[in-house]
């Protein structure tokens, strides 16, 4: 499912509508969000230099991490770096977010950025002004791409740093503003969940088109994690988790993937859920609480659930049981009505069986149909 998330990023958009957005989260739990985040970039940056992407650049937001760190992460996923200052743009918002690291520098005191990091990063420094930040993004892509219908795509590596210099409503109006130019092919961010209240998760969430948490293969409760039985357990929801993807389709349908997410000396693996389900299962069942009542029914209670005459089966001496449909007597192919007589008659002396004549009115009167009218009708 991970590739099918960036074949999504790598797609781009369609004329006249907005960026596809994916959320990357996780939560303390299962912390494998940053890799997964990497894994995405990582295939992202590849498809862009290799000219396979709709994007032909790419502007990444750095939060979280240097840009040095980002150089070297996609130099050992055998990228041209010497090429990159085509293709990528950093915006620095993590060596000096408040202008603090400027004044240090005036006085000796701080160091500069690598050479290879320094071609392809810029600083921001002021990350409180979004509306400055926005702006940067934009021209940093511009300026790779040029104006016209050439398109980049945008990288964040952390919402929640941004959440600490500014307010919901001005992070959000960011994430929307970009999604709507025009130019932006595609766009994803990385958020820890269990940092922010569940109404800013709500909202981040609302804003993509593609939903992917890190699950924990197996949850505990807060009292189970310090078993020491249970901590071996515990440990391995830090290498491997379940990646769940949500992801909204264009005719208002939503798709629902995962598969498992498996952190090694390698690398990061994706690969399908395993036979390991069942041990899982098997765990989850024997943390379930114990309760004084059974949801399951024996033998004997589902013979005698069987054996319960329903309010709408018609029981006869002896005969079969037939169901009445709602439109004609039981009785209707057994007896059928005897035709009325004219005149005098003398009345049958069999009283057991009744019938009813109707008369119509006029000749303008249609007969009772067995037909019902609203078969057309597609409900």
């Amino acid at each position: 499912m991970a590739e099918w998330v960036c074949r999504a990023l790598r797609d781009g958009a369609l004329e006249g509508e907005h960026a596809p957005a994916l959320t990357i989260k996780d939560s303390i739990a299962t912390p494998l969000g940053f890799d997964a985040f990497c894994h995405v970039l990582s295939q992202l940056s590849t498809n862009i230099s290799a000219e396979k992407s709709q994007s032909r650049a790419l502007v990444l937001v750095a939060f979280s991490r240097s840009p040095s760190y980002y150089v070297d992460l996609l130099k050992r996923r055998g990228l041209d770096i010497s090429s990159s200052q085509q293709w990528i743009r950093i915006l620095d918002c993590y060596t000096d977010p408040l202008g603090w690291r400027e004044r240090l520098m005036e006085c000796g005191s701080a160091k500069n950025l690598s050479h290879e990091a320094s071609n392809v990063a810029s600083t921001c420094r002021n990350v409180k002004d979004v509306d400055k930040l926005l702006s940067s993004v934009i021209s940093l892509g511009k300026g790779l791409v040029g104006q016209g219908k050439v398109r980049f795509s945008v990288a964040i590596d952390s919402v929640n740093e941004m959440l600490r210099h500014a307010s919901l409503s001005s992070v959000a109006g960011l994430l929307s503003n970009l999604r709507c130019c025009d130019q932006i092919s595609s766009i994803f961010w990385f958020l820890h969940a269990d940092l922010c209240e569940e109404k800013v998760t709500a909202v981040i969430e609302y804003m993509s088109s593609m939903v992917a948490s890190i699950e924990p293969l197996i949850p505990f409760a807060n009292q189970q994690r310090g078993n020491s039985e249970n901590l071996s357990l515990v440990e391995r929801n830090f290498t491997k988790g379940k990646f769940h993807v949500r992801c909204k389709r264009r005719n208002g349908r939503v798709r629902v993937m995962f598969e498992e997410i498996h952190i090694g000396q390698s690398g990061i693996d994706f690969t399908s859920p395993s036979s390991e389900d069942g041990l899982v299962n098997q765990v989850n069942q024997a943390l379930l609480p114990k309760v004084h009542f059974n949801l399951q029914l024996s033998e004997k209670e589902r013979n005698d659930r069987a054996k319960v005459v329903l309010p709408f089966e018609h029981q006869g001496n002896g005969k079969p049981v037939e169901i009445y449909d709602g439109r004609k007597s039981l009785m209707d192919s057994k007896y059928e009505a005897a035709p009325a007589s004219t005149g005098n008659s003398k009345i049958n002396d069999d009283s057991s069986k009744g019938e009813i004549i109707y008369f119509r009115d006029s000749d303008d009167e249609m007969p009772d149909s067995d037909e019902d009218p609203d078969d057309d009708l597609d409900i």
